[in-house]
Formats: structure tokens, C-alpha cells, sequence
């Protein structure tokens, strides 16, 4: 731990914590609120935080985790490589190389200056519908270099000076991007919640002085540093090991990628260590993971393990250490290997495989697995828009659930959508994406006995049928757990697998397995079916009470309550309960297990 610093006036700590968290709440409404792309407006996929003027994560508020928990990487990668910082510049970054996430993940950097000194950096980052990739989606796969994925790559370039743009960056985008008027929309938004951030920060620096705010940073991030010391000697000694894998993705990774996270946790001195690079080398498609989200995924599950009150920042990071290689698919990439999808797939897979790897301590800690399909009820969907003289539209629509995974203390949640996310994504609204976008949602629902059954069960997974209405549409995605589903933990039963079929106008189904890039003529419709959640605990162990809330809800069958749970239903009655036929079911049931 570092050294004791002099006493900070506790109310005073949690004052400026709290306002400092009010300041990226305000630029998230700001982001919120301004976007003109569905994907930010509505899904809310974009994310803001403050970090320190030498390049550590101060406040995160509602962030992302796979946005903000790598941006110290991204602010130190600003002073470094312009060491001519002034008040009234700003940056746009989105190179996977220098800090970023992926490419499709617009990031502006905003140095805060008060009485002439960088003291912090507000940081905006949003994942924009079109980054110039050579086909109409943000996610390619199948790209086998950074070439193939042909995204425009800003290595933190300075896009204003003095408050002004750059418009020669400004006319960079606009000449690539396919969506150029919504692009620079989201931009304005962007650029709008940084200077917000900056605007506030130097109204509480003019407030409490330059000096007041740097005792309080050093308190804080000692603060945060105990609460998360204060946990993990909670935890018992030892080393967990978990593997998994990314499904294969035909004539991209036919084998799949076997992925490996070995932790140690060491109580005595209050570490925990996290070994990725006992992993395959990068390959030659668009999922290896960037060196932040490499990072920023297996520290999402070791947090979704520990008290959720402790504060995410620099402080705490000191005591989670994440070891990582060059050239390996969870590690640090070479240029010009493709990230185009590190944010999700593989990086859903680290989160997923570390926190189920918590619930190998015992009863009563880790999660199951949660849902780990991009599925096409979370695709890209590009095309002209008969409505408005065929103008030119892309999006990316969030209207998968994704079912979460099941804790030892509840069930999964219905709208994880996927791991990385952390909740914090939002499901499109299915009459605003019909009005924005020439598409018709022929119906949205959860799918019965699709949870993985356990003690806590595992959320339901969602299933999504849409089409074009007048123009074809075409549909870009990259889903993952066809083939592997998420794992229930410590008895509980795995969730579903996923799903993509065509639904052709004829009245043929075709299914798609791996990446999904199809265009499809009216009358056509694509269905997707995302992953149930893993189940924590035996099934056997569920209160009846809660099966048959299940039940009336349709989320389980009659079916899989008496084969799985073992629940009985009274005859000739109003679903109800057959406690006596219920034990003598389960006994049975126990007996059959051996």
C-alpha cells in the first residue's frame, strides 16, 4: 500500500467524491441527449469519465466498464505524445495500439488546465455507427488485418486547438464515413460532453483550489485502496484456473480460440493476480482482444465478485495486477492486427471465465456464466431508406435481452444484453428503431426453459424476428455461443445456445452459424435467438414457490419444473403445488444422480 497520507476531512472526501462522480453523470445526459445515432441516443453505447492530469481513472460514475476501466492508457498516450498540451484542445482517439479499445470506439480526450497546470482530463467515448470499415459494420470478423478491416485509425490526433476544429480531421471523416451528417452529430455530442466535464472541473477547481483537489485525489484513491484490501483478505488463499472457448466462426476460426485465466489471489499481501498469457497468439480475424480490453474484461469479473460498493478507480487497481503478452489474442497486439471486435466475443468470454472462476472458493461466491451472443438481434443492419430518397442509413440496434447469469444470491438479470456491458447497455425501444429505420420487428419475446436451472436461475434468453420493408437490408453480425453455451456453476445447469436463422420469403429457414453478412429482399426475416444465463446451485434446492412464479410467468414449462426442479403441480386445480408428490419427486430425482 503507499504511504499514509495526512488526514482528509472525511465529509469533505465524500463531498468531492460524489461531485466529481455529478460531473460524468452530467456529461453522460449531455452524450445522452445530444446523439443523433441510434446506437448512442438510444442503446446508450458510449461512456464518460475524468481522469487525473498524469493519467490515472478518477471517477466513473454509471461508465461501462470495458470503456472507461482503460482510458488511463489512452490520457497518458495524450501527454506523451503531445507534450505541447494547451487549454482548448481536444483529441480524438480510437487506435487499439495506443490504448484504445477497438477502432469502431471514438474516444475525445479533453486536458482540463487551472492557473496554467493539466490537472485532469475529461474523457468522452462512443461507439459510433460507421468507422469506414470496408464492409457496413463496425464488427468484422472475418478481417484479417487492419487493412481488410479498413477502419479510419486516429492515434490521438488533435482534432480542436483553441476550441476550434480541426477541419481538415473533421473533412477526413465526413469523406469516409458512410453516415457523414449523423457522424459528425455524434461527434458534436461527444466533443459537447468533455467540454461540459471541463467546464465543471474548473468550477470546482476555482472553488476549492488546485491544492484541496490534489489532497483529495490522494485520499481517494488510498480510500478506495483499503476498501478493496479490506476484501480481499476476505478471500482464502490459492490459485483458480478457468478455461473456455470463442465458438469457431467458419473460414475465420474454424477450431475456435481456447482461452485460459489463471488467477492467484494472495490475502497476506492483498493481491490479485491475473495470468493471461498462457493463451494463443493474435489471429488472423477481427477478435483478438486490444491491450485495454484485454485488461478491462478480466477486471470486470473479478469486480462482479467483490463488494459492488467499492469505488472503481486508479486506487483500486493498485492491488489487481494483469499479466499479458505481445502478439497474444488476450494480450498486447501487433500492428496491424485486427481488434475490430475486442470489445465483445473473446472479451466476453474472459468475463465470464473469470468470475465463474470465483465460484470455485466455495458456496456462496463467483457468478455463472452469462450470455455470450452478439446475435443478430444485436447486428449492424445498413441500407437505403425509401422513406426519405434513398438516403443512405446505418445502425447498430440493441434489441437482444441477453439472459444474465445467476448469482449466489438471485437470479440472472433479463436485460444483461452481454458481459462486457455490465448491465449498463440499453434494448432498443422496437417502435423508435422501426421509425428511424426502414425495418418491421415481427415480434420480440424471452424464450421458455432457456435460463439455465439452478438454486438462482439463470435469465431467460431473448428471441428477435425483423425484416426489410420496401429496399433489402443488409445484416452484419458476429455471434458467439452457438456452439458453447454459458455455464451454470457449482450445479447448475448451463444456459441455451444461440441462434440465427433466415426466414426466407418462400417459406424455407436457413441457419447461420459463425459471422452473419446477408441481405435480405422484402419479405424476408432474420431471427435471433441470444444465450440463456448460467444457473448458480442445484435445482433441486429452488423453492417451489419460485418455480411456480417461473411458471406463470413462462419463463420454465410445466415440463422442466417437475424433470428439473423436481415441482409437482396439483391435478384438476389451478396451477398450484403438490408439496407431498413435489418431495417424493425430488428424492427421486437426487437418487437418479447417484
Amino acid at each position: 500500500m503507499s504511504e499514509p497520507t495526512p488526514a482528509f476531512d472525511p465529509v469533505m472526501l465524500a463531498v468531492l467524491s460524489n461531485r466529481m462522480d455529478a460531473i460524468v453523470r452530467e456529461m453522460t445526459n449531455t452524450l445522452l441527449r445530444a446523439a443523433r445515432s441510434a446506437v448512442i441516443a438510444m442503446s446508450r453505447d458510449f461512456s464518460c469519465c475524468i481522469v487525473t492530469g498524469d493519467g490515472r481513472l478518477l471517477a466513473t460514475a454509471e461508465a461501462a466498464p470495458v470503456h472507461v476501466f482503460g482510458t488511463h492508457l489512452q490520457a497518458q498516450a495524450m501527454s506523451s505524445l503531445h507534450p505541447d498540451l494547451a487549454e482548448g484542445d481536444a483529441f480524438l482517439h480510437n487506435d487499439p495500439y495506443l490504448g484504445n479499445t477497438h477502432p469502431a470506439d471514438h474516444t475525445l480526450l479533453v486536458p482540463v488546465f487551472f492557473e496554467g497546470e493539466h490537472l485532469f482530463t475529461a474523457v468522452a467515448k462512443a461507439h459510433q455507427a460507421d468507422i469506414g470499415n470496408s464492409i457496413p459494420t463496425t464488427y468484422h470478423a472475418a478481417a484479417r488485418d487492419i487493412y481488410e478491416e479498413g477502419a479510419l485509425i486516429f492515434p490521438c490526433v488533435r482534432i480542436q486547438r483553441d476550441y476550434q476544429n480541426c477541419d481538415d480531421i473533421i473533412r477526413m471523416c465526413r469523406r469516409r464515413i458512410r453516415v457523414p451528417d449523423q457522424w459528425y452529430g455524434d461527434y458534436l455530442a461527444a466533443i459537447g460532453a468533455a467540454r461540459i466535464g471541463e467546464r465543471r472541473l474548473k468550477a470546482l477547481a476555482a472553488q476549492y483550489g488546485a491544492a484541496s483537489l490534489k489532497d483529495f485525489i490522494t485520499a481517494w484513491f488510498d480510500y478506495s485502496e483499503r476498501r478493496i484490501v479490506q476484501e480481499i483478505k476476505r478471500l482464502p488463499a490459492g490459485k483458480l484456473e478457468n478455461t473456455t472457448c470463442h465458438d469457431p466462426i467458419p473460414g475465420v476460426v474454424p477450431n475456435g480460440i481456447p482461452l485460459k485465466v489463471a488467477l492467484s489471489i494472495d490475502p497476506e499481501a492483498a493481491m490479485i493476480d491475473i495470468d493471461l498469457r498462457d493463451n494463443p497468439d493474435c489471429l488472423p480475424c477481427g477478435l483478438n482482444e486490444s491491450e485495454a480490453c484485454a485488461i478491462n474484461n478480466v477486471m470486470t469479473g473479478v469486480f462482479n465478485c467483490l463488494d459492488p460498493d467499492i469505488p472503481h478507480n486508479a486506487g483500486t487497481f493498485r492491488r489487481i495486477r494483469v499479466h499479458l503478452r505481445e502478439n497474444c489474442v488476450v494480450g498486447i497486439p501487433r500492428f496491424p492486427t485486427s481488434c475490430s471486435v475486442a470489445t465483445t466475443n473473446v472479451g466476453d468470454r474472459l468475463v465470464n471465465a473469470t468470475q465463474s472462476a470465483f465460484a470455485g472458493i466455495g458456496e456462496g461466491w463467483g457468478l455463472a456464466e452469462g450470455n455470450t451472443a452478439l446475435t443478430t438481434g444485436c447486428a449492424v443492419v445498413s441500407g437505403r431508406d425509401a422513406r426519405h430518397a434513398e438516403r443512405d442509413f446505418i445502425n447498430q440496434m440493441f434489441l437482444m435481452g441477453g439472459g444474465g447469469p445467476a448469482s449466489p444470491q438471485s437470479d440472472g438479470w433479463i436485460n444483461l444484453l452481454i458481459p462486457v456491458g455490465a448491465g449498463l447497455l440499453y434494448r432498443d425501444s422496437v417502435e423508435l428503431d422501426e421509425q428511424k429505420y426502414p425495418l418491421l420487428v415481427k415480434s420480440l419475446r424471452l424464450m421458455p426453459d432457456s435460463g439455465g436451472a439452478g438454486r438462482q436461475r439463470g435469465a431467460p434468453g431473448t428471441e428477435v424476428v425483423y425484416g426489410p420493408r420496401a429496399r433489402p437490408l443488409r445484416v452484419v453480425s458476429a455471434p458467439d455461443g452457438w456452439r458453447t453455451p454459458p455455464r451454470g456453476v457449482r450445479g447448475g445447469c448451463d444456459g441455451t445456445v444461440s441462434q440465427d436463422h433466415v426466414l426466407h420469403a418462400d417459406g424455407r429457414e436457413t441457419k447461420v452459424e459463425g459471422f452473419v453478412n446477408v441481405e435480405l429482399a422484402p419479405g424476408d426475416f432474420i431471427r435471433g435467438r441470444d444465450c440463456g444465463g448460467g444457473g448458480y446451485g442445484d435445482p433441486l434446492e429452488r423453492e417451489p414457490e419460485r418455480v411456480l412464479h417461473d411458471v406463470r410467468e413462462r419463463w420454465v414449462s410445466r415440463q422442466q419444473a417437475e424433470d428439473v426442479y423436481g415441482v409437482v403441480f396439483a391435478a384438476n386445480a389451478p396451477l398450484a403445488i403438490d408439496a407431498p408428490a413435489t418431495r417424493e419427486n425430488r428424492v427421486r430425482l437426487a437418487a437418479a444422480r447417484g
